[in-house]
């Protein structure tokens, strides 16, 4: 059930995609897409104030909640980098799309990085960080990295001078996500250790997180290891966390609460088998997080919805074990109508430690700026 539904959404970007981006006869679609590119060029000249430039890269959400966590990293980002423009875009055209038609909030405009760094290299910016604010290095990274900043430093469709292309030789970079690497997961269980309504929880019981993961046989770049990764590191600091996803193999909801319920299991990550050895876990009372930037449909559908049989807080419930999917003990939400008692899930974006970590990966690509790690731009190969 859960391949067939992957499918159908897998299917469902892949036309809504081509529908929001592809250039044909058709002057409906090229007139919008010329329609967006010309309100980004707006947004970019109206809003340029340096020469370098930061375009944040996610996946993209429709929830107000999830909108006023990017401000946040937004803001978060202009606070720290200064010199730097900093602009936000969507990778999802689903997201785009859903949020331009107003899905559950007021309407609102996003745009996709193809559009953004269009913008950017008609406004001449000298400097260009993209940075990802995906979790692991999977099939989002992958776009972001391998087609999106590619096609501009290509200059695919021709929008910029030879000189130009020239100038930005050494100039781009990629900021990579979250856990890029094991050490990553390891700092990252150690700051996620010392969130206070975290420790709070575990100290109380079972904590587990629910990340995204990549499908089955689409494991890009070793992505999904860190989520095992991120659990091992994790339970060396308490037995009580635990770490599931909605797309990974042998990480489902099930699993987890068999894990919970104690065992040695073989996962299968890519093409690595790891073994892992879970002790009976005899608490009675959990706590979920989501284990992604944002607390979106996932955070809200497949993890905390009372009325879905499936969702982990009915299946961890179900299993007697009294879960929460909201909390009231998270005291910097930055969900502008959250009021105290109402109901919140706080966000990895949420999390001002947090955000520092995608923040030191930015500051790592900036350090590549001029050097062999950098990208290059074809125009300047060296002539026969």
């Amino acid at each position: 059930m859960k391949k067939i539904k992957f499918l159908m959404i897998a299917m469902l970007a892949f036309v809504t995609s081509m529908s929001f981006v592809a250039c044909s006869d058709d002057d409906d679609t090229a007139s919008n897409y010329q329609r967006y590119q010309e309100a980004v060029n707006k947004m970019v000249n109206s809003q340029k104030k340096n020469n370098k430039v930061i375009l944040l890269v996610a996946f993209g959400s429709t929830w107000e909640q999830a909108y006023d966590t990017f401000e946040t990293i937004v803001n978060d980002y202009k606070s720290n980098f200064s010199g730097w423009d900093v602009y936000l875009s969507f990778s999802s055209a689903i997201c785009i799309t859903n949020a331009r038609e107003g899905e559950n909030v007021a309407p609102r405009d996003y745009y996709d990085p193809e559009h953004w760094l269009t913008a950017i290299g008609l406004a001449g910016y000298q400097q260009v960080v993209v940075q990802s604010l995906q979790v692991i290095p999977g099939e989002e990274y992958r776009r972001v990295r391998d087609t999106y900043v590619k096609d501009f430093m290509n200059n695919r469709n021709g929008d910029f001078t030879t000189a130009y292309m020239k100038s930005l030789d050494q100039n781009v970079v990629v900021g990579t996500p979250l856990m890029a690497e094991e050490s990553d997961a390891e700092r990252l269980a150690s700051v996620l250790h010392q969130e206070a309504d975290v420790r709070a929880a575990v100290d109380k019981g079972i904590v587990a997180f629910m990340g995204h993961g990549n499908p089955e046989g689409y494991d890009y770049y070793g992505g999904n290891i860190r989520y095992l990764q991120l659990e091992d590191y994790l339970r060396e600091l308490s037995p009580n966390y635990y770490v599931g996803t909605v797309d990974m193999e042998d990480t489902y909801v099930d699993d987890v609460l068999n894990h919970v319920a104690g065992g040695t299991f073989m996962l299968k990550v890519g093409d690595v088998h790891k073994s892992m050895a879970y002790p009976k876990n005899n608490s009675k009372v959990a706590q979920l997080y989501p284990l992604m930037s944002i607390a979106g449909d996932h955070a809200h559908n497949d993890m905390a919805d009372p009325d879905d049989e499936e969702s982990w807080y009915s299946m961890f419930n179900a299993a007697g074990i009294k879960t929460q999917a909201y909390e009231t003990n998270f005291t910097t939400a930055c969900w502008k109508r959250y009021k105290a008692g109402e109901e919140y899930i706080p966000a990895l974006g949420e999390r001002a430690a947090v955000r520092k970590l995608w923040m030191n990966h930015t500051r790592e690509a900036i350090s590549k700026l001029g050097t062999d790690a950098a990208m290059s731009t074809p125009t300047t190969a060296p002539e026969d």
